[in-house]
This record gives C-alpha cells, structure tokens and sequence, in this order.
C-alpha cells in the first residue's frame, strides 16, 4: 500500500513576499504576497491565511482570506467561511453556503485538453455568493 504524504504547510506565524513553486501539495496558514504555482499539485488556503497572491494550481481550496486570481486545471472549493476576491479559471467550481466571492467565474467543464483549445464549457458570473447559516452543502459546477 503506498504511503500517503502530508501536504507541505506554511504557519500561521510565517510572511512570505515573492514567489512561491513546488512539486507537492502545499496547505498555507500564514501571510503570502505574490504568486503561489503547484502546477500538478493541491494548494489549500487554510482558515487562518492571508493570501494576495495569483495562484496556479491543479486544485485549489479556499477556506480562509484569498485576494487574486486562480488558475486551475481540476477543481476550486470554495469553503463555508471563507473569503474571496478575484477571478477563478478552473475545471470545476464548488460553492459551500456562507462562502463569500467577488469576480468571475469561467470554467472549461474538466478537461484539460478542451482548455487547451481555448474551449469554454460553460461561463459563470457570480458577483458574490453568501447563503444563510446553518448548512454545509454546495453548490457544484462545472461537473460532468
């Protein structure tokens, strides 16, 4: 049975301007300014994060503060609390209730290669979602 890695985790406690890359799954708690890239890898804005940072990513879970654009190749979560601003180019797109989003939403229905041709499977503009307390469900687009 192969062994399951951890994700790498930046602290609450940690500050980081520039440029952040890497080959692994990365879960932020900390302040990042900049640009975060796991190209093949799941980055997680944890609940105590301070992000002002375009992200690329193959999934992408928002449960903190995010300020920026993401760039997915599969999926972005946006979780119940979290805070969003910016524009999100992905595969799919889940919405948890009390998530709050400001910008654009173009998703590409999954598939890398449609993305590649510039295909666009389906457009969705969301000005901000922010539902009642209470429930944990989510809306899911983009799926197949």
């Amino acid at each position: 049975m192969p062994a399951v890695e951890a994700a790498a985790v930046i602290g609450k406690s940690v500050q980081i301007r520039g440029e952040v890359k890497g080959n692994e799954d990365l879960q932020v708690e900390g302040m990042v300014e900049g640009t975060i890239s796991l190209p093949e890898n799941r980055l997680t804005i944890g609940a105590h994060a301070h992000v002002k940072a375009n992200l690329v990513a193959r999934d992408v879970v928002v449960i903190g503060e995010l300020t920026g654009d993401i760039q997915a190749s599969g999926r972005v979560e946006l979780r119940a609390g979290c805070s969003m601003t910016g524009d999100i180019h992905a595969g799919r797109l889940s919405v948890e209730e009390n998530a709050i989003f400001s910008g654009k939403v173009e998703l590409s229905g999954g598939s890398n290669a449609s993305a590649a041709h510039g295909e666009k499977a389906s457009a969705v503009a969301v000005p901000q979602v922010a539902a009642g307390a209470g429930s944990q469900s989510g809306a899911l687009f983009g799926a197949n």
